[in-house]
């Protein structure tokens, strides 16, 4: 599909296979904004798994079936799936028997984010939910009306009659906000009016494909907004061919924060924002903490201020921002004073920069960690296990139970106990506990009065509800 056919996208049915994913359901969402009639299948929804998410989208209107080829009815319809949908899934068979047109989810995403007046994709290894939350929050209360497609529930539009707000459904001529993808190599097809590089290190790919692909993506932007504290997002300023705003807590960027203004508190973060070029500085208060946080509020800034909107107006509507569900998500606090944080770090990155928020407040602090895969464990493992050894403190303690797996091919075969071992060896302390049910009983065990829980780990939606039970259990 091109760009010229993005606004004839409601002559055709779509059917979404794996319709409840992160990539998937905001991506629906948008859709059906725009009159598009659309059904849809899932695993999770089958296995009863998050069935409160699959209630509400057909609330909506969507027609869900189980996930047996059964929806797939006329050759009318556009499948859509992810890269990680197999070719056996019944529904890419039927698919296939009725000739119908196949697209993968970046393919669909990239021509709405091509076809928009002003397209901004948010980019980088750990972050990009974050920034794309705070710009699309920005861009909404300074009434610039953007449609935002984003990977978590942005609190600031959930509510009742929305609970699992990952998009937003804006004007037509209004801004398109969107993350980017890198993980499989989805960044390549788009053409962001306005780009922004949060970071890059190891995650799904080396660093030398990383380097290639975000140095391409900032190529192809009319104005690049790079983070100058992350040394492998500066070293690509130079692939930029546009203009470039760069931004970092270092007061030699051009968004940048005041020296000595930072004061962290458990559950917020302040500062003082200053623009180089103009000399203007504005209080910001920010209701999610740590460093990195005010990092990516930096990122939202420069990517906004790029777009027109007055610094002051941009840095007033980020005091108002929410958070997003899963990053740094409290739980709550057992009558004991045991909290629990519910958070989807997953990579070293995002792992370091959620234990690093915990361990700047005093407490011991009890890691649960999910890994997300079996491929990303033999990618950044040993990476991972560091970080858990060397940025908790001998009293801390982390768990880990199996990988999250939905069923596939994937290889098996070096699983959460490896992990175990390489943090034991860095001198942390660390248990494999395989099911996730024991994991809980372990918590409950170990748990003391002023401990912080953080439970972590992607892909899996249930894990907030884990977190929750858990809760309830300490209590």
């Amino acid at each position: 599909m091109s760009t010229d056919d993005a606004a004839d996208l409601t002559a055709h049915p779509w059917f979404f296979c794996g319709i409840g994913g992160s990539g998937m359901l905001p991506l629906a969402l948008i859709l059906k904004g725009k009159g598009a009639a659309i059904a849809g299948s899932d695993r999770s929804r089958d296995q009863g798994r998050t069935s409160e998410k699959f209630a509400w989208l057909e609330s909506l209107g969507f027609d869900l079936h189980p996930q047996d080829g059964s929806g797939i009815t006329s050759a009318d319809q556009i499948l859509v799936a992810s890269a990680a949908v197999e070719d056996t899934v019944p529904e890419m068979v039927r698919a296939g028997e009725l000739g119908c047109r196949r697209m993968r989810r970046a393919e669909l995403l990239s021509t709405l984010f091509n076809a928009a007046p002003l397209s901004i994709g948010v980019a980088g290894t750990s972050g990009k939910s974050t920034v794309t939350g705070m710009l699309g929050w920005i861009l909404t209360a300074c009434g610039r009306d953007p449609t935002i497609m984003n990977g978590a529930v942005m609190k600031n539009f959930a509510g009742p009659d929305a609970p699992f707000a990952s998009a937003r459904v804006g004007a037509p001529d209004g801004p398109f906000v969107s993350e980017v993808d890198e993980s499989d190599g989805s960044i390549a097809a788009y053409r962001p009016g306005i780009a922004v590089l949060n970071n890059v290190s190891l995650d799904h790919k080396s660093l030398e494909e990383l380097r290639s692909l975000f140095g391409d993506f900032l190529a192809r932007a009319g104005t690049a907004a790079v983070n100058l504290d992350d040394p492998e997002s500066a070293a690509l300023l130079g692939r930029s061919l546009g203009g470039v705003l760069t931004f970092g807590i270092g007061n030699y960027a051009d968004i940048s924060v005041a020296a000595g203004s930072v004061a962290e508190s458990p559950l917020g973060i302040a500062a003082t924002v200053a623009h180089r070029r103009s000399g203007e500085r504005h209080a910001l208060m920010l209701r999610v903490p740590g460093r990195h946080n005010l990092s990516n509020a930096l990122a939202a800034l420069a990517a906004s201020h790029a777009a027109g909107v007055p610094l002051g107006d941009a840095v007033r509507a980020l005091g108002n921002y929410a958070g997003l569900a899963r990053r740094f998500d409290v739980v709550g606090t057992s009558p004991a004073g045991v909290t629990v944080i519910d958070d989807f770090g997953h990579n070293p990155e995002k792992v370091a920069a959620t234990l690093a928020t915990l361990k700047a407040h005093p407490g011991r602090v009890i890691a649960m960690f999910q890994p997300h895969g079996y491929g990303p464990l033999r990618q950044m493992g040993a990476e991972l296990a560091e970080v858990l050894a060397t940025k908790l403190g001998a009293e801390d303690r982390t768990i880990l139970c199996d990988p999250v797996y939905f069923g596939g091919t994937v290889d098996r075969s070096v699983g959460s106990e490896r992990i175990v071992e390489l943090i034991r060896a860095h001198g942390g302390l660390a248990e494999h506990i395989p099911a996730r049910a024991d994991c809980a009983v372990r918590l409950a065990e170990l748990a003391q009065p002023g401990d912080r829980i953080v439970i972590m780990g992607a892909r899996d939606d249930t894990l907030s509800a884990f977190a929750r039970d858990l809760l309830v259990r300490l209590a």
